[in-house]
């Protein structure tokens, strides 16, 4: 097999303590003279979006804050013209519009369709009008037809068995009596 070595057996390179030093003071020198330039430096640079900036301060912030967004990468480097691409805007409180129609998503549209549907249709079995509301009335007509023939029964039955009782006391007080 030709196989080539893999990173694992190579020489590992440090950084010194003294560098790291350097580099957090360089960021932190350039981050300093960026917050000059935003606050004292507004009329000295001649930036024309700055001095707009200052002439309307009535606007919002919000070109100012996307030009200042920390960019990863090469994204500094090249300007990209992405369609596709949605800038993340913060809106103010006044701007909010909240009269407004809100825009609902597909399954909280269609978990209030299931919602009416099921309202509809629970409608329609109380009316009597669904198969399964036709279905339980039968049967409740025929349970109910049993339980009169059941009732009617028992009745006669009783009836009979008090009859019966009285028939038996009689013939007892007769044969008492004789």
């Amino acid at each position: 097999g030709g196989r080539k070595g893999g990173h694992k057996g190579r020489a590992r390179q440090y950084t010194s303590p003294e560098e790291i030093d350097a580099q957090l003071q360089a960021e932190k020198q350039k981050a300093r003279e960026e917050e000059e330039q935003e606050e004292g430096g507004e009329g000295a640079t001649g930036d024309p979006k700055k001095e707009k900036k200052s002439l309307d301060s009535d606007e919002s912030d919000e070109d100012d804050e996307d030009y200042q967004q920390k960019r990863k990468g090469v994204e500094g480097l090249i300007d990209i013209e992405n369609p596709n691409r949605v800038l993340q805007t913060t809106k103010k409180v006044t701007q909010l519009d909240l009269d407004g129609p809100k825009e609902l998503s597909r399954r909280e549209r269609e978990e209030i369709e299931k919602q009416k549907a099921k309202e509809r249709y629970m409608k329609m079995h109380l009316a009597g009008k669904t198969e399964q509301a036709k279905a339980d009335l039968a049967r409740l007509a025929i349970i109910r037809k049993q339980r009169e023939e059941a009732a009617r029964k028992k009745e006669e039955e009783r009836k009979a068995k008090d009859e019966a009782a009285m028939a038996g006391k009689r013939l007892q007080s007769l044969s008492l009596n004789k």
